[in-house]
């Protein structure tokens, strides 16, 4: 692998044949996570292929002109020309392997795979996600100088990343960025000793002997578990969301709020989540409507004074999405009137949808006792159902769930654990 410069990109790339080009920042965990990949897939597939390093802040006018516009970003060239699919931000090997394999023939393809040889490393805990209930969990076990691995098949922040500001987080007089409380939390937690595994495919959990298989080839074993795998936005289920998502339709304020400047937004929802978020939106957005299924919203009190006093959203309630659709660079949203059962349409530039939370358990949801909506049960220590297996944060059982919920959960698995393992 090997380091190069803009002065050196006509020859090394353009005139490379097959090549691989890593832009990368400093101080950039993105980054950081993808170097072992990055390396570890240059050793497998160097002899067929060229893995190239560029330094983004020194090269800025030739990412500018390749229009790389963040860190990292990983292109492919074939005999100077672009190919296979770019990816960015918290790239998984898998995705890698696949724009690899597709600028190699078969049979060549063939001869890699088969030098890959299943790992097998071991540890005293495994934590499985990295937002602060995880990253909590991990600082206290680093701590207790226990040996631990975070797994997380994104990248360490979990929602609080994308949330574009919080208020209620003990220690801070002003509001806090969402992402940078994530990151200081990760940063913490790494500094201390814990070992981090994020942005992966988690092939395959195996609760009862403590194994969990990631990227296919690398498995690993403990004497505890921790689950930390939080939640994920539910849908709405109307026709159109799915194909959609990301082309229209968003779940992330903090992420695509900004690319509404000055045009029109629906939300669909009525909680905290979707009233909050909408003001947020609004400081983008020239107009924001929000949708909900109810006569009246269930979010704070004080959160609705804002919205109510905000001339540019509007509300329409008792009603529920039944189709998105775009025309052209706009997006159609059909409604139902839940009283009526009419339908009308209204005319935007973009959807955001904010209906509450599905514990994300699919790997082991047969596994463990669950209560009716699905969350995990665990008792007052976090053990769930299966002898040292721990859950944390979002994905169980309780009545609130809050950052400072998921600390404390955190808190309590880890001292239970150390005191186990002492």
């Amino acid at each position: 692998m090997k380091e190069i410069n803009a002065n050196e990109f006509e020859q090394e790339v353009l005139k490379g044949e097959k090549v691989v080009l890593d832009f990368y920042s400093s101080e950039c965990p993105p980054c950081e996570a993808l170097a072992p990949k990055f390396e570890g897939l240059a050793k497998l597939y160097g002899n067929n292929l060229k893995f190239l390093k560029i330094f983004r802040q020194q090269n800025r006018e030739l990412a500018d002109k390749l229009g790389v516009k963040s860190s990292p970003t990983l292109l492919f060239f074939d005999n100077g020309a672009e190919v296979g699919n770019r990816l960015t931000g918290g790239i998984k090997r898998s995705d890698i392997i696949h724009n690899l394999d597709s600028m190699l023939p078969e049979n060549k393809v063939k001869e890699i795979k088969d030098q890959i040889k299943p790992s097998v490393s071991e540890c005293d805990v495994i934590i499985l996600g990295a937002g602060p209930g995880g990253l909590t969990a991990g600082l206290y076990l680093c701590q207790a100088k226990i040996n631990t691995v975070l797994v997380d098949i994104a990248l360490p922040g979990g929602q609080v990343a994308t949330t574009h500001e919080v208020s209620n987080y003990p220690g801070f007089i002003e509001p806090q960025a969402g992402y940078m409380l994530s990151h200081n939390m990760s940063e913490q937690t790494k500094m201390c000793g814990t070992v981090y595994k994020v942005a992966v495919d988690i092939t395959k959990v195996d609760l009862e002997k403590k194994e969990i298989v990631i990227d296919e080839f690398e498995t690993l074993k403990a004497k505890r578990i921790i689950i930390a795998t939080g939640t994920s936005p539910n849908a709405t289920g109307a026709v159109g969301e799915r194909e959609l998502k990301g082309k229209g339709i968003s779940y992330c304020a903090t992420c695509d709020a900004k690319y509404y400047g000055d045009k029109e937004v629906v939300v669909i929802g009525g909680g905290n989540s979707a009233i909050e978020e909408s003001d947020f939106i609004a400081k983008f957005a020239s107009k924001v409507t929000i949708v909900h299924q109810f006569d009246k919203f269930t979010a704070n009190k004080k959160a609705q004074e804002k919205i109510f006093a905000n001339p540019k959203i509007a509300t329409v309630f008792q009603h529920e999405p039944r189709l998105f659709r775009r025309d052209g660079d706009k997006m159609i949203t059909e409604l139902e009137d839940l009283r009526t059962k009419e339908r009308k349409t209204i005319v935007s530039d973009g959807v955001f949808i904010f209906i509450g939370m599905k514990p994300n358990i699919d790997l082991f949801k047969d596994k463990l006792q669950l209560d009716q909506w699905g969350y995990v049960k665990t008792n007052e220590d976090m053990q769930t159902s299966i002898p040292g297996v721990y859950a944390v944060g979002d994905v169980i059982s309780k009545k609130y769930r809050q950052i400072t919920t998921a600390v404390a959960d955190g808190t309590i698995a880890a001292i239970a654990i150390a005191k186990e393992l002492d």
